[in-house]
């Protein structure tokens, strides 16, 4: 089975090497620098007046790099925000840490589903997907465990629309402008023509 990652490197999509691991350390540390400086919250005309981008590193991890990369991001941006957490249901791990090991891999799954069909399709969906998997796996287990009642999740609406837009578009610039950095370096044409079926 062939990879999510570059082109003519064959294996499991559940193996893990050592770029892989950087990269994950890499987009792990975005989120974690998004977070600390705020650059990570986008002012926007909502009930909540910023939506985040934070967890787009683990979408991308899952898209770009496949599912261990994915929840490997995920895990670090739900660490820190369990370690930097102002709101008390984001003290409990079940909610702050949990579902954002989820992101990457559902992102990586609707990449992989789509991308045959077309790149930017199968990044913007991942982007939707993998938003929506962080907003409602946190709310969900808010809600669950008793910390917020579910009609509190109604206001959050329009932030969670707000932010699935603002990943998508992200991702799909990001995961354009790597699949193309590494179509311009792969030389051999078999290599580039099994990378171009592929995505």
């Amino acid at each position: 089975m062939a990879t999510s990652s570059e082109g003519g490197r064959r294996g499991s999509v559940f193996s893990l090497n050592v770029r892989q691991i950087v990269i994950a350390g890499i987009l792990g540390g975005i989120a974690i620098f998004l977070g600390y400086t705020r650059l990570g919250f986008i002012p926007v005309p909502n009930l909540a007046g910023s939506a985040t981008i934070m967890h787009v590193p683990a979408i991308l991890g899952g898209a770009l790099e496949g599912p261990v990369v994915g929840t490997i991001v995920g895990g670090i941006f739900g660490i820190f925000s369990f370690i930097q957490a102002e709101v008390p249901f984001f003290r409990d791990p079940l909610v702050s840490i949990l579902p954002r090991l989820f992101i990457g891999i559902v992102a990586w799954a609707v990449f992989a589903a789509l991308r045959d069909r077309s790149v930017d399709l199968a990044s913007a969906v991942a982007g939707v997907i993998g938003s929506l998997a962080n907003t409602v796996g946190v709310l969900g287990m808010a809600v669950l465990l008793g910390y917020l009642p579910l009609v509190a999740i109604v206001p959050i609406v329009p932030q969670a629309i707000a932010e699935a837009i603002l990943a998508a578009v992200v991702t799909v610039v990001v995961v354009r402008g790597v699949l193309l950095y590494r179509s311009g370096r792969t030389t051999a044409p078999e290599v580039r023509s099994d990378e171009e079926r592929r995505y």
